[in-house]
């Protein structure tokens, strides 16, 4: 049997390892372990300087059909929705009606010529008697005004010929321009007008080249002037929903005015759009590239931001963390582009910033190691970094 003064002592021994215990402080044991971070190198790269948009597919020519006479429509010789090239007979009329019209009208100049011939003659026989007195001053003028007024005769029955001619040529209605066909709007058998201001026969839309307009902020006018001095300005349209490449045209447009509703810019690009991926009325995102900068970029991840600004995490090469203000210029998919505080090659944290202290060491655990990799800033790169 356990006595009482063994129960105590034993209860004293494993207080004092239990105060013995609890003044140990984990910190201490672990003060010297190096935070684990991932890295990442800051590079020097082309990156595109580019203005994002939405814009709207127009096509460069829209053309309403229209009949310029009056007629029955005998036929149509495309189905809707078709391709079409300049020239291309699109509608036939029923042309019977001027086809009469004209054998009267050149019946009328015959005859108008015959009368002309003869007054011709008559002012040629009598002028020759003038001299033998056989006829008076008076006389010979009358003949000679009937001959001019049968020369005017003749003058209007060829214009009546010519407008007859014209109106059989509008009976074939033909493309005005190469491009898609919309719907109908008259069928076979349908009586057409002309100067019908209402339903066109059919709308035709040019889609190669095509236009894409879009608008910026006025903010960036200076940019796009100075720019598009240097040379034509690259435009890219990727229609929604769409897989495939991006689409490639050019600044063709800038608008003479800023809409003061909006404070905005309106542009249009031309593309040459061989295969119709672009569609009038359709949306496509918009991205206008302005140029092409050689800069030193890192992962946006990199970049942490404090009320005093932006900074990154710096691995020195003896695998220590130096916090290192920059200068974000932008951010262009998923990667910031630094206008000061980094040079090409140095080491950034890219996660684990929380775990990292200044000048206290880490541990890389993905990414190229520190020591594989001393940074030595050039001279070039140095001075791009103490650049104002």
């Amino acid at each position: 049997m356990i006595s009482r003064l063994s129960l105590v002592r034993w209860s004293l021994c494993g207080a004092a390892l239990l105060v013995a215990g609890c003044g140990r402080k984990p910190d201490q044991k672990r003060g010297g372990d190096a935070a684990p971070v991932i890295v990442a190198h800051a590079e020097r790269k082309a990156v595109p300087l580019a203005l994002p948009a939405i814009g709207a597919v127009e096509p460069i020519r829209t053309v309403s059909v229209r009949s310029q006479a009056n007629g029955t429509l005998l036929k149509i010789h495309f189905q809707e929705g078709d391709d079409v090239k300049a020239g291309e007979l699109l509608f036939e009329l029923d042309s019977r009606p001027f086809e009469n019209s004209l054998r009267s009208a050149e019946a009328d100049l015959e005859k108008t010529r015959v009368q002309l011939s003869n007054a011709e003659a008559q002012v040629k026989r009598y002028s020759e008697l003038k001299a033998g007195a056989m006829i008076t001053k008076e006389q010979l003028e009358t003949i000679r005004d009937n001959a001019r007024a049968l020369r005017a005769g003749v003058l209007s029955s060829e214009a009546a010929v010519a407008n007859a001619r014209l109106l059989i040529e509008y009976c074939s209605i033909r493309a005005p321009i190469a491009g898609r066909t919309g719907s109908l709007g008259a069928h076979e058998g349908d009586l057409v007008r002309a100067g019908d201001t209402g339903v066109p026969l059919v709308v035709i839309n040019q889609l190669s080249p095509i236009y894409v307009t879009f608008t910026v902020p006025q903010q960036n006018l200076a940019l796009i002037r100075r720019y598009r001095r240097e040379g034509p300005l690259h435009v890219e349209a990727a229609p929604a929903g769409s897989t495939d490449t991006d689409i490639e045209g050019e600044l063709t447009f800038i608008d003479n005015t800023i809409d003061a509703t909006t404070g905005t810019l309106r542009l249009k690009a031309t593309f040459d759009n061989p295969d119709h991926r672009l569609w009038p009325g359709q949306f496509v995102k918009v991205r206008i590239t302005l140029a092409t900068p050689s800069v030193v970029v890192v992962p946006s991840t990199a970049v942490q931001r404090s009320q005093d600004g932006a900074y990154a995490f710096v691995v020195k090469s003896d695998h220590t963390a130096e916090e290192r203000p920059v200068e974000v210029e932008r951010t262009v998919d998923g990667e910031s582009v630094i206008a000061r505080g980094l040079a090409p090659g140095e080491i950034v944290i890219t996660d684990g910033q929380l775990r990292v202290l200044p000048g206290r060491k880490v541990q890389i655990t993905s990414g190229r190691p520190a020591a594989e990799t001393p940074v030595t800033p050039t001279a070039s790169s140095a001075a791009e970094h103490a650049k104002p």
